[in-house]
């Protein structure tokens, strides 16, 4: 299979895109041609690939073919091919009709997923559809041995692939299952999803099931256990899922892709897999197609840009019409093993491509001051106005206006005709509308902004940088460089490095520019990023194409592993190896391949046990030794790995195997050797034009690609012009064409203009972006530097910069009980300490009247100093859950606490670093000093204490030196005076809010003043005022009548109290505004003291953070009228002993709004914790969790209905004590305009002697094995009166049909956007 010398035939390499197939072909004689033709032209073409392969071959051979008669292949060596069927079908909806067949009690399971929703500002809960029609469930389960399990039950014991013992509780009951098969069979759908609990490790069941299924003649089965046999249902089915859904939709695909030729048996046809690999045409399948067409582009700029001799590594910038992907390289490809698309999770090897909604097609908005670019998108139809057909503008619009995009250079295929030019008339005029709104604007503001009016080009350039600013954030966010502070972090139990986190410094890097809009910003990105050099491929504007033609074809096999990685065990893993190579080389050698060719990576998926984090590793760089395993030194690979990743890591701490992967390289060979002219004489300009660039407008030259040699300089100001793209050479830059025919380009340090302390609106987008930019990056230290569950795995943390005056700048991630709340920390400290403030001091608060929200969130503030002030210039600080930190039950989490001394330890003003000398002895001490107090214990973590305040140190370190290399480029006054211009953005955003409730509210009822009241289950009411003055958009929030503090836990903090206003005022604005200080400034809030939202020093307060500020949120948006009311609790759970300890948040029914139903079985408002899976509990936990279902019929009826509620029932295997801390389980979630109220949730336990006991909504009890619990979660309130065309058929509330409409909004992924996800979730 390797290339030969003497090539007799045609190599094509083809990228199948949703809007343009690109093609690269070396003929027979060694020319190579490029084509770029229209993925969908059904007048012309039945398939663009094959229409392209028989166009070049007439072209090349002479011989004219008809379109409609089969391709001759015998002068084809092979077709390699990259395709966006799957992706597509996945986005649209379009896949195969199919069904879910799983373990009985957990029918709703993947319609509930992990419980998290997308977008938590938005009432409306969208979440994707699920991809079965049926579902099936199926009468069998199998659950892990435990040594300590106390249910004795007479059952057959097996040992499973890991070498675990697994009980047998119920064998399949083929007979049901067989009618059911039938039943869907007889529906027409031929193809099934089987995943079952805990296949990964026994697959037996799946297979019983997937062989009757083929008996009646199922087309497509796929086994979860086959597809990927990894730990964790959920993301597993919904891999299998997936893969039943597209492969069916590629078989066809491929099927009449290969009926267009003649005969195969001497051609091969390779598919891009999303990995970077080639697979097999049969093999292809769709579950790891999904990345197919980005995975060559990625391979396209590994293998051409990155240097082996250098080793610097390499940026991959790919800019479409809709999002841009960013990725990395530097010597391996990245991947990841799970990714969400569009809302579906697979499980399987893909490269870490990060989508970020930046392209040519992102539209252009001003709100409220501020310049905000996508994420929505003009798309190819009707595109943007200089398209001709009625678009909105967008970036490309923005390129054109500057004339960095030249009409001239682009084929007349615009307007309703398709055969106009770019209309960069129309585009002007639109820009001039758009430019009077933003000087209108801007003219109104009493410090009336900027000096003078900003021109048709100054708005234009200020949405490039914008968009821009967002291409660099997910750039930032995989490459971020950061130095752990030693002094401070430095531990006799916590190895700290003195190291780059991921080890990349940004500017270190060179950008590899690829995509048809990308090079009219390349330039620009590097330089704010720091970077020197910028490299754009010759066939950049088809480098996926390109990619597949350099590709190798990979086999990968995995199996489970539940072993330590300790010396006894390395004979075992070898031994796994051994198989899993043998497999690897089978298949590559069946494929032609000859042994030599072969090369084999053997991997181990390791994580520290007690942890999630497990990390992939691989041994290239540690080789084997006499004390090592086989296959080199697995334990140095995954602690240096962690060191890089986390900046520490964990002596004396097991290292579990959870997975061994094995991935088999066939070597193609297939790198070309072109080479271009030398370049004679100076390099030849077509034209001279007028470009914009920040400081005014440039005469530059433009030249064609074709026409320049190697050795060609050319020096910015300039453009090139390739066949598929534009390429801006800024000023300061310098362009060489190398040998090869690329193009290398120097990035100089061009001077940026001044920056005054007036309001200028373009910077004040830029810096919203830095400022958010910057907490981002503070919590990616914290994340990577903390070592406990709580913050590292579950990201419960937040931080957040800010002002002198200590109000919120920004706030990173978006945790609602969070936002707004740190900025009374800050200024509670400011008020007490004043001038005692010094250099080199960090103060540590967690106590509710200090602004804390409940003890367990530790607040670390660091102030900042300049040499130019005595006073801190600005602050910064981090919150994070720590997961016990003392008091009466473990967890810090107690449901029947009086006072806040039985829930853990208290700060209000403490020193937790003085001089610069982290104070160990003392917060010890303090950790400790609960244990004076009857009944309760001093923290019961000290050692994860100690190391995540270290780690929120280090956080609020790095966020001084990020601000501080702002002030250092624009001057403190500047960067001070954006923090107050974001500030006042923010209430310019809530006060237009204000006005518009307040025009709809007098135009409603005659008045501007709204009303609500709700009550806790106690019978304590929340009463609540809301005064609008409509025009000056200012509103004040009376909580008078509220009821007084509670002798319980449900007592609120008044921080919290203004984290939920925060949280529904963001709601109601409706899209993304600086969530900061400025929000709560047109806002008056009064609440009584001593109430249940503003409780004495020593009141418990447990509850209040989790489940009254749930019914603050619920009572604020029901006198807005918004929605219905959700379920109005976090449903906290908690199960342990001594020795095992669990907390969980499940979901409830949403309310429902004036144009949406409820969404069913998902988190609301003030909570967004992702659930544990069943797999994971069972195996970590003394419990069997036997149902986890949506609770049909529990959502308030109405127009539009509210959300199911759940049901979810845990068996316990052992004696443990259980406490639940619950609300709604008295007063229902209220309906609105005549819709019904959800129904109450109920806390049931099912005694093993067959007693049923109602637990109520706060209790602790101890349970005993055969003990089971049932938790009813509450449902959502309906909206508007229930009608007769209410559909009753029984469908699940909240969930639209498979099918119903493609999806036509931007999909992120990608490693950052999955972190993203995971700290909203926290």
């Amino acid at each position: 299979m390797a290339e030969v010398k003497g090539l007799a035939k045609f190599q094509f390499a083809i990228d199948r895109g949703g809007t343009f197939t690109d093609i690269w072909v070396r003929c027979p004689n060694g020319k190579i041609r490029v084509m770029k033709l229209l993925s969908e032209d059904p007048a012309n073409y039945t398939d663009a690939p094959r229409e392209g392969i028989r166009r070049i071959l007439e072209q090349e051979l002479g011989h004219s073919t008809s379109r409609n008669d089969p391709v001759d292949t015998s002068m084809i060596d092979w077709i390699r091919m990259g395709t966006t069927v799957a992706t597509n079908s996945l986005l649209e909806r379009k896949g195969e009709r199919m069904a879910l067949l799983i373990t009985k009690g957990f029918r709703d399971l993947l319609h509930i997923g992990n419980q998290a929703r997308p977008k938590i500002f938005d009432l409306e809960i969208v979440t994707p559809d699920v991809l079965y029609e049926e579902v099936i469930e199926v009468d069998e389960r199998v659950v892990l041995q435990q040594d300590k399990c106390e249910i004795k039950k007479q059952c057959s014991v097996v040992t499973g692939l890991t070498g675990e013992k697994v009980e047998i509780w119920k064998a399949v009951d083929k007979e049901q299952l067989r009618k059911d098969l039938k039943n869907v069979y007889d529906k027409g759908i031929r193809s099934l999803c089987v995943a079952l609990i805990h296949s990964y490790i026994f697959s037996d069941h799946e297979e019983e099931v997937g062989r009757l299924a083929k008996e009646i003649g199922f087309t497509q089965v796929s086994l979860s256990s086959e597809i990927m046999p990894m730990v964790r249902i959920v993301p597993r089915g919904y891999t299998a899922c997936a893969d039943a859904y597209l492969t069916p939709c590629i078989k066809r695909y491929v099927h009449s892709f290969a009926s267009g030729f003649k005969d195969l048996k001497d051609m091969r046809i390779l598919f891009m897999k999303s990995d970077g690999g080639l697979t097999p045409i049969e093999k292809f399948s769709g579950s790891h197609a999904i990345l197919s067409g980005p995975a060559g582009g990625v391979v396209g700029y590994a293998l051409t840009t990155y240097n082996k001799e250098t080793k610097q590594p390499v940026i991959g910038f790919d800019m479409g019409g809709t999002s841009t992907d960013v990725s990395r390289y530097a010597g391996q490809y990245e991947h990841v093993f799970e990714t969400t698309t569009a809302g579906v999770t697979i499980q399987a090897p893909q490269l870490d491509i990060n989508t970020v909604a930046a392209g040519g097609g992102s539209r252009l908005f001003f709100r409220s001051g501020l310049f905000v670019v996508g994420p929505e998108s003009a798309g190819a139809h009707p595109g943007p106005v200089c398209y001709k057909k009625g678009g909105p503008l967008t970036v490309t619009d923005a390129n054109l206006v500057l004339g960095r995009l030249l009409p001239d250079y682009f084929p007349r295929i615009f307007g309703e005709s398709e055969e106009e030019p770019l209309d960069k008339e129309a585009t002007k005029a639109a820009f001039e509308r758009l430019t009077k709104e933003v000087n209108d604007f801007l003219a109104s503001q009493e410090d009336h902004s900027k000096n003078g009016i900003l021109s048709v080009e100054e708005v234009a350039m200020g949405f490039i940088q914008v968009a821009n600013e967002t291409m660099c954030r997910p750039i930032r966010a995989i490459t971020q460089l950061y130095r752990l502070p030693v002094k401070l972090l430095g531990s006799s139990d916590v190895s700290i490095q003195e190291l780059a986190a991921k080890g990349h410094d940004t500017a270190g890097h060179v950008l590899a520019c690829f995509g048809g809009a990308g090079g009219q910003h390349a330039c620009a990105i590097a330089r704010s990023l720091g970077m020197k050099s910028l490299f754009i491929h010759k066939y950049a504007g088809i480098l996926s194409a390109f990619g597949m033609a350099l590709a190798d074809v990979v086999h990968e096999v995995q199996e489970p592993c539940a072993v330590l990685y300790e010396k006894d065990n390395y004979g075992l893993i070898d031994e796994r190896f051994g198989v899993l190579i043998k497999q690897c080389i089978d298949e590559l050698e069946k494929q032609g391949f000859q042994r030599c060719q072969i090369e084999t990576e053997q991997y181990l998926h390791l994580r520290y046990k007690g942890t999630d984090c497990a990390l992939m590793c691989h041994t290239e760089n540690f080789k084997a030794y006499d004390g090592s395993c086989k296959y080199g030194d697995f334990k140095q690979a995954f602690l240096d790995r962690y060191a890089t990743e986390f900046g520490f890591t964990i002596p004396d701490r097991s290292i579990v195997v959870d997975d061994i992967r094995v991935r088999g390289v066939g070597k193609t060979q297939v790198m070309p050797d072109e080479k271009t002219s030398p370049g004679q004489d100076q390099p030849r300009a077509e034209m001279e034009v007028q470009v914009y660039f920040e400081d005014g407008y440039h005469t530059a030259n433009v030249y064609l690609l074709e026409d320049l040699g190697a050795g060609h300089v050319i020096k910015g100001p300039g453009i090139i012009i390739d066949k598929n793209s534009t390429i801006v050479i800024e000023p300061d830059c310098e362009a060489i064409i190398t040998t090869a025919g690329d193009i290398q380009i120097k990035i100089g340090s061009s001077m940026k203009r001044s920056i005054g302390t007036e309001l200028d609106a373009i910077q004040l987008s830029i810096f919203s972006h830095r400022f958010m930019s910057t907490a981002e990056q503070m919590g990616r230290v914290l994340q990577r530097t903390s070592i406990s569950t709580n913050i590292k795995e579950r990201l419960d943390f937040s931080c957040a910069m800010f002002a002198p005056d200590g109000g919120l700048v920004a706030n990173a991630p978006h945790i609602p009980v969070h936002l707004g709340a740190m900025q009374q920390t800050v200024q509670y400290q400011m008020g007490v300490l004043g001038n005692r403030i010094q250099e080199g001091d960090v103060i540590l608060s967690n106590h509710p009247c200090a602004g804390g929200s409940h003890l367990p969130d530790l607040t670390v503030i660091t102030p900042v100093f300049h040499k130019t002030c005595s006073r801190p210039v600005f602050f910064v600080a981090s919150r994070g859950h720590h997961a016990d930190i003392g008091g009466i039950t473990p967890g810090s989490m107690p449901p029947h606490s009086k006072t806040i001394f039985e829930e853990g330890a208290v700060f209000k003003t403490f020193f937790l670093v003085k001089g610069g000398v982290f104070q160990e002895e003392a917060v010890t001490e303090a950790l400790n000093n609960p244990s004076k107090y009857p009944g309760c214990s001093g923290t019961r973590t000290l050692h994860d204490n100690l190391s995540d305040l270290r780690a929120q140190v280090a956080a609020n370190q790095k966020g001084i030196t990020l601000i501080q290399g702002l002030i250092d480029e624009y001057g403190l006054d500047v960067v001070q005076a954006y923090m107050a211009h974001i500030q006042h953005n923010a209430e310019v955003a809530v006060k237009d809010m204000l006005k518009e409730i307040a025009a709809k509210t007098k135009l409603r009822t005659g008045y501007t003043t709204l009303y609500a009241e709700d009550f806790m289950d106690d019978g304590s009411p929340i009463k609540l005022q809301v005064d609008i003055n409509e025009k000056k958009g200012t509103a004040v929030f009376d909580f008078t009548g509220t009821g007084y503090e509670v002798f319980s836990n449900c007592n609120a903090p008044k921080a919290v109290t203004l984290s939920a206003i925060i949280y529904c005022l963001r709601c109601m604005v409706g899209h993304d505004v600086p969530l900061n200080q400025g929000c709560l400034k047109p806002v008056k809030v009064i609440i009584p003291k001593g109430s249940i939202l503003d409780p004495s020093e020593s009141a418990a307060v447990v509850g209040g953070n989790v489940l009254t500020s749930q019914r603050v949120v619920d009572v604020v948006l029901k006198a807005f009228s918004s929605c219905a009311a959700s379920q109005g609790c976090m449903n906290n759970v908690t199960f342990g002993d001594e020795g095992v300890g669990y907390y969980e948040t499940v979901a409830g029914g949403a309310g429902a709004g004036p144009t949406w139903h409820g969404k069913s079985g998902i988190h609301t408002h003030m909570t967004n914790t992702r659930i544990t899976d069943p797999e994971i509990v069972e195996r970590r936990y003394p419990v069997i969790v036997q149902c986890f279902n949506l609770n049909h019929g529990t959502g308030g009826k109405g127009h539009f209905h509210g959300g199911d509620g759940v049901i979810r029932k845990l068996l316990f295997r052992k004696r443990l004590t259980l406490s639940v801390l619950t609300e709604r389980r008295v007063h229902q979630p209220y309906g609105l305009f005549g819709g019904e109220p959800g129904k109450q949730g109920k806390n049931l336990l099912y005694r093993a002697s067959g007693n049923i006991i109602y637990l109520g909504g706060k209790t602790s009890v101890d349970v005993t094995a055969g003990d089971v619990f049932c938790l009813m979660t509450p449902g959502g309130g309906g909206y508007g009166s229930p009608d007769d065309n209410d559909d009753d058929s029984g469908q699940i509330k909240g969930r639209n049909p498979v099918n119903h409409q493609p999806s036509t909004e931007f999909q992120p992924r990608g490693s950052v956007h999955a972190y993203k996800m995971a700290q909203e979730s926290a």
